[in-house]
């Protein structure tokens, strides 16, 4: 159903650095006055693309994160690179973080606050957050009730979360996305599609910039959604999972 009203379309991973790299402008959207921010978790490591850690995908994906951190400021930690990514019993797998979004969603429209909990844990504390009991912890950590959130979670195990990443990668599709994240701008079934990668470590220049879309409501003048050229400051193709889940499964 069209929104009515502008919706930013905010289509993640909670295990994808360049997601972690734009959480203040997710930040500062939440913030814009008139604008409803929608999470949207695409599973870019679910499936047969869960992959345990080891030497190699230590060796993989540091210098994309040294490079997320040098552009956008936010901080990987110790526990992170020494820690979880030197721990072979951990397996990175984007399914249990997002059904835990879900829940918190479902339980009190929490979802993004658990997700900027989720990557402060997995990034700079180095936890497992495919871990459910991790997870349960980190809900509780934010203030929801254990209870409510057990009984969310268990809801959405299974078939409800594996609905949701099937609808979010059609959105990514439909939006005409290229990876992780990826961000459109709806207001009236139109979509715009954005492009945050320049604004990254500059969340109130994009705020501002945000917030004077919503009130010229300049997107809503042409029809259709603006497909922009690939950005660099993706999780797409060569990002940790190797490749984006088929948008066809």
């Amino acid at each position: 159903m069209a929104t009515q009203t502008p919706t930013l379309h905010y289509i993640f991973d909670p295990l994808c650095g360049w997601c972690y790299g734009a959480a203040p402008l997710v930040d500062a959207a939440r913030a814009v006055a008139g604008l409803t921010v929608v999470a949207h978790g695409g599973g870019m490591m679910t499936g047969s693309n869960r992959q345990p850690v080891t030497d190699a995908l230590r060796r993989y994906v540091m210098p994309h994160d040294e490079r997320i951190a040098g552009m956008t400021g936010q901080v990987f930690g110790k526990d992170y690179f020494d820690g979880l990514l030197r721990d072979a019993g951990a397996v990175f797998d984007s399914e249990p973080p997002t059904t835990a979004i879900l829940a918190a969603d479902a339980l009190a429209g929490r979802g993004l606050d658990l997700l900027k909990r989720l990557q402060h844990a997995h990034y700079v504390q180095g936890l497992r957050i495919a871990d459910p009991d991790v997870l349960k912890t980190l809900a509780r950590e934010i203030g929801l009730d254990g209870d409510g959130f057990d009984a969310a979670y268990a809801a959405a195990t299974g078939a409800d979360t594996a609905a949701h990443i099937a609808a979010s990668r059609q959105l990514l599709t439909q939006v005409g996305g290229t990876g992780f994240p990826t961000l459109a701008l709806e207001h009236k079934g139109v979509h715009t599609l954005l492009e945050p990668s320049r604004y990254l470590g500059r969340p109130a220049q994009w705020q501002a910039s945000l917030s004077e879309r919503i009130q010229g409501y300049a997107p809503w003048r042409h029809q259709g959604h603006q497909p922009s050229s690939m950005s660099p400051s993706r999780c797409n193709a060569r990002c940790i999972a190797g490749r984006l889940p088929s948008r066809s499964t």
